[in-house]
C-alpha cells in the first residue's frame, strides 16, 4: 500500500532529524518528535525507525546509485547505514525492545560509538541521558532560521526600529 504524501514527508523527516544526532549521543523519540513541531507523536517516531529499511549490500548499493543517478529525483535514499538509528532510545534511557535480540544490537552499536550502556537487574539496557543525552532546542540544520527570516521581513525598520 503506497504511503500518503504527509506519512512520506513524517518519515523523511524522522529520519534526517535522527541523521543530525552526534556520533556517541543519544536523544529520545519524543525530542525528535518535538523538533519536528510534533510533541504529541513520539511513537510515530518509533514507527518510522521499525520500518527504516536495512543498509543495501555493496552490490544493491551501488545499482541503487547508478540508478538515482540517472533519475531526476533528489529524494534521499534512507536505511540503517546511513540513519544512525541506534541514538534514539525512549525518555527514560532505556533501549526498547522491538523484537528478539533487537535491544542487545542496539547496546553493542551504541557502545561501538563509545556509549556507555548499563545493564539492570531486569535486563534492560540502560543510558545515561545527564551524559550522552542530546536535547537541542532546534535541529542543527534548522539554527538561524528564524533571525534570518525576522531579518528579511525587517528591512524596512531602520537601526532606531523605525519604520522606513
Amino acid at each position: 500500500m503506497p504511503r500518503s504524501d504527509e506519512a512520506e514527508w513524517w518519515i523523511n523527516a524522522v529520519y534526517e532529524a535522527i541523521q543530525e544526532i552526534p556520533y556517541g549521543r543519544v536523544t529520545s523519540y519524543g525530542h525528535i518528535a518535538l523538533l519536528l513541531g510534533y510533541p504529541k507523536r513520539p511513537r510515530q517516531v518509533g514507527v518510522s525507525l521499525k520500518h527504516l529499511p536495512s543498509a543495501p549490500s555493496d552490490a544493491a548499493a551501488e545499482a541503487i546509485e547508478e540508478a538515482e543517478a540517472g533519475a531526476a529525483s533528489t529524494t534521499p535514499f534512507f536505511h540503517s547505514g546511513n540513519v544512525p538509528w541506534q541514538r534514539v532510545i525512549n525518555s527514560k534511557g532505556m533501549i526498547s525492545h522491538r523484537g528478539p535480540g533487537s535491544a542487545e544490537r542496539q547496546a553493542e552499536a551504541l557502545r561501538a560509538e563509545g556509549v556507555e550502556v548499563e545493564v539492570d537487574s531486569m535486563g534492560e539496557f540502560y543510558v545515561d541521558l545527564g551524559r550522552f543525552g542530546w536535547f537541542p532546542e532546534v535541529l542543527p540544520s534548522e539554527e538561524g532560521l528564524d533571525s534570518e527570516e525576522e531579518e528579511e521581513e525587517g528591512d524596512d525598520i531602520n537601526k532606531n526600529g523605525t519604520l522606513l
